[in-house]
C-alpha cells in the first residue's frame, strides 16, 4: 500500500498550492523553492530575484545569473525599488526601500498546477527611466491574473545605474560596448520568465510585454532587440517608443563622452574609484541640476543600430502590436507657455518653434480660433512629448511587420479628485501635489486624457488609486480597455463577444484607430497628416 502510496505522489505534478505552511503557495524555480502568499484564489509571488544584486564590481555590469539557494525563500514582501529621488507625486510604492539590489519581478497567478499554459503579461512601468517600481498599486497584477493570465511587473535599474557609459566599462565587455544595463535587466527578466514561467502554470509561449511611457519605450526597445525579439509573442505600448524625439538612443562615442565628462565633474579618475562611490551619493551627484541625462547607447549588442533603423528594416520582433497614446499627453502650455491662446501668439509660437516653416505648421495645425488654437496646441505639444515616436513605432510596424497592429486613441479624462484631497492639484504625468504652496503655479485645468491615466484603467486597478472619485462610467471604460487588453494577450487579437470591434490600423487602405471611451468606437485616422508633417521635421535617422 506504501508502495503504491509513493508511485502515485510521483505521477501527481508539482502544484502551486501546496497544502503546507496555512496553504501558502510554493512553486519550484530554477534556482530553488519560494513560498508566497494567497488572494482568494490568486497565488501571489513578490521579490523573486532574477538576477544577481548589481552591487559593488558588478555595478554597470549586465546582469548574472542569481545564484541557488537552499530551502525555501520567502517571497511575501515586494524587493527594494531601484536607485531614484521621489520625482512623480503619483507614484505609490510598496517596496522595500530604495537599493542598488533591485533586479526582482513579482508574478501573479491564478493557475493551480504547472500544466495549465496560461498566457502570461510582462508589464514594464514607467517613470522616465528615472524612477518608477513594480510594487506601484497602478501596476498591481491581480485583476489581470482573474481574466486567467499569469501576470509579472519587472524591477530594472534607472538612471545614471541604469545607463552609464564610459570608455573603460566598454574596455570589460566582449562586444566593446557599454550602457543599457536596464534594458538588459529587462532581457534577463525576460529569459527568466522562459526559463521559469511554466512553474506558475504560464506558457513561455505566449508572453506578452507591456509598459506605459517609459515602460512603452522599454517594450518598443525589447522589440527591436536582436537579444528579445524572439523572447514574445506580442507587445502593447501606452505611449512612447525610443525613437527620436523620445529617449531615442546615442552613439557609443557620445555615450562614453558623456560619461567621461561625468567622472570629470565628480573628481572621479578610475572605473575603481566610481564603483567605490556609495549608491546614495553617486545618486545625488548624478541628479544635479547640471548633469545631463544618461542616455541609450548603440553599444554593439542589445543595439546594433538605431531601433528606428532596425523597424525601419523589418528586423524587430514580428509580433502583434496594440499601441496607442492619449488625448492630452502634453497641455497646450508647452507650444505657448506665456500669454493668453490666441492666433497671434499661436503664430508666435509657431515661429520660435519651425522659424520659416511656421505656416506650414499651421495648415496641419491650424489656429484661426482660440478653442482651434487650444485644441492644435494640445496636439502638438502631446506629439512632441511622445506621440510622434509611438507613431512611428506603430507606422513602420504596419509597413515592416508580418503581424497586425492595432491602434487606440484613448479619451478619457480622469474625474475629480475625492473630497478629502482638500486643496490638492493634478501634478506633471498625471502626479498629485498634495500640499501645493501659494508660488505653485495650478496647471491649466485636463480638457483630456493626461500623460499615464489609462494605466488603472487598463489593468483593471480603479480601485487602488483613491485619489481621483470614480464613476459609473469610469468603471466602464476600465472593463472596456481591460477586456481588449486580456483579449490580446490572450489571442494577439483585442477583439471580443461585446466589444466594439477593433480593425487593425494595417489591415485595409485607411487607418483605423479606436477611440477608447464611454462609447468606445473605431474611427478613420484623422492624424496622418500631422504626423508626416512632423517626419519631415525629426531626422530619425540619428
Amino acid at each position: 500500500m506504501k508502495r503504491t502510496l509513493v508511485l502515485l505522489l510521483s505521477l501527481i505534478p508539482w502544484t502551486l498550492f501546496a497544502q503546507l505552511d496555512a496553504n501558502l503557495p510554493k512553486v519550484k524555480v530554477v534556482n530553488g523553492t519560494i513560498e508566497g502568499v494567497s488572494s482568494s484564489g490568486i497565488s501571489i509571488f513578490k521579490g523573486v530575484p532574477f538576477a544577481q544584486p548589481p552591487m559593488g564590481d558588478l555595478r554597470w555590469k549586465a546582469p548574472q545569473p542569481v545564484k541557488n539557494w537552499e530551502g525555501v525563500r520567502k517571497a511575501d514582501q515586494f524587493g527594494p525599488r531601484p536607485m531614484q529621488k521621489p520625482i512623480y507625486g503619483d507614484m505609490n510604492f510598496r517596496s522595500n526601500g530604495v537599493s542598488e539590489d533591485c533586479l526582482y519581478l513579482n508574478v501573479w497567478t491564478p493557475a493551480k498546477s504547472t500544466t495549465e499554459k496560461l498566457p502570461v503579461l510582462v508589464y514594464f512601468y514607467g517613470g522616465g527611466f528615472a524612477a518608477g517600481d513594480g510594487s506601484e498599486f497602478r501596476y498591481d497584477g491581480e485583476s489581470m491574473s482573474r481574466k486567467g493570465i499569469v501576470s509579472v511587473t519587472v524591477n530594472y535599474r534607472l538612471g545614471i545605474f541604469g545607463f552609464f557609459a564610459h570608455p573603460e566599462l566598454s574596455k570589460e565587455t566582449t562586444y566593446k560596448g557599454s550602457g543599457n544595463y536596464a534594458l538588459l535587466d529587462q532581457n534577463a527578466a525576460l529569459k527568466w520568465v522562459q526559463q521559469n514561467i511554466s512553474a506558475f502554470g504560464g506558457d513561455p509561449k505566449r508572453v506578452t510585454i507591456a509598459g506605459e511611457s517609459a515602460g512603452s519605450i522599454s517594450v518598443s526597445a525589447q522589440m527591436a532587440s536582436p537579444l528579445s525579439k524572439n523572447l514574445i509573442a506580442g507587445a502593447i505600448g501606452e505611449s512612447g517608443a525610443m525613437i527620436f524625439p523620445t529617449l531615442a538612443p546615442v552613439t557609443l562615442t557620445e555615450g562614453e563622452q558623456s560619461g567621461v565628462n561625468f567622472a570629470k565633474k565628480i573628481g572621479a579618475t578610475s572605473l575603481a574609484d566610481l564603483r567605490a562611490i556609495p549608491s546614495e551619493k553617486l545618486l545625488d551627484q548624478a541628479t544635479q541640476k547640471d548633469v545631463p541625462r544618461f542616455s541609450a547607447t548603440i553599444d554593439g549588442y542589445f543595439y546594433p543600430k538605431l531601433p528606428v533603423e532596425l523597424f525601419a528594416a523589418g528586423e524587430q520582433a514580428h509580433v502583434p502590436l496594440l499601441v496607442g497614446w492619449n488625448s492630452e499627453e502634453s497641455n497646450y502650455r508647452r507650444v505657448i507657455p506665456a500669454g493668453e491662446p490666441t492666433p497671434e501668439n499661436y503664430l508666435k509660437a509657431l515661429l520660435t518653434l519651425y522659424g520659416d516653416k511656421a505656416n506650414e505648421a499651421l495648415k496641419v495645425f491650424p489656429g484661426s480660433t482660440k478653442e482651434e488654437v487650444i485644441q492644435s496646441a494640445t496636439a502638438l505639444s502631446g506629439d512632441r512629448f511622445i506621440a510622434f515616436s509611438t507613431w512611428k513605432w506603430s507606422d513602420l510596424c504596419s509597413k515592416t511587420g508580418r503581424n497586425p497592429v492595432y491602434r487606440y486613441f484613448y479619451e478619457r479624462p480622469r474625474p475629480a479628485m475625492r473630497p478629502e484631497m482638500g486643496n490638492a492639484v493634478a501634478g506633471l504625468a498625471g502626479g498629485v501635489i498634495k500640499d501645493p504652496s501659494a508660488s505653485t503655479p495650478k496647471p491649466p485645468a485636463a480638457t483630456g486624457a493626461v500623460h499615464s491615466a489609462e494605466i488603472e484603467y487598463a489593468l483593471g486597478n480603479l480601485p487602488t488609486n483613491r485619489v481621483y472619485d470614480w464613476q459609473p462610467d469610469d468603471y466602464k471604460v476600465s472593463a472596456i480597455m481591460q477586456e481588449y487588453f486580456a483579449n490580446f494577450i490572450k489571442t494577439g487579437n483585442p477583439n471580443g463577444i461585446g466589444l466594439p470591434s477593433w480593425p487593425a490600423a494595417n489591415s485595409g487602405n485607411r487607418v483605423q484607430v479606436m477611440h477608447i471611451n464611454v462609447n468606445s468606437r473605431a474611427e478613420e485616422d484623422k492624424t496622418k497628416d500631422q504626423f508626416l508633417w512632423l517626419d519631415q521635421q525629426y531626422n530619425t535617422k540619428k
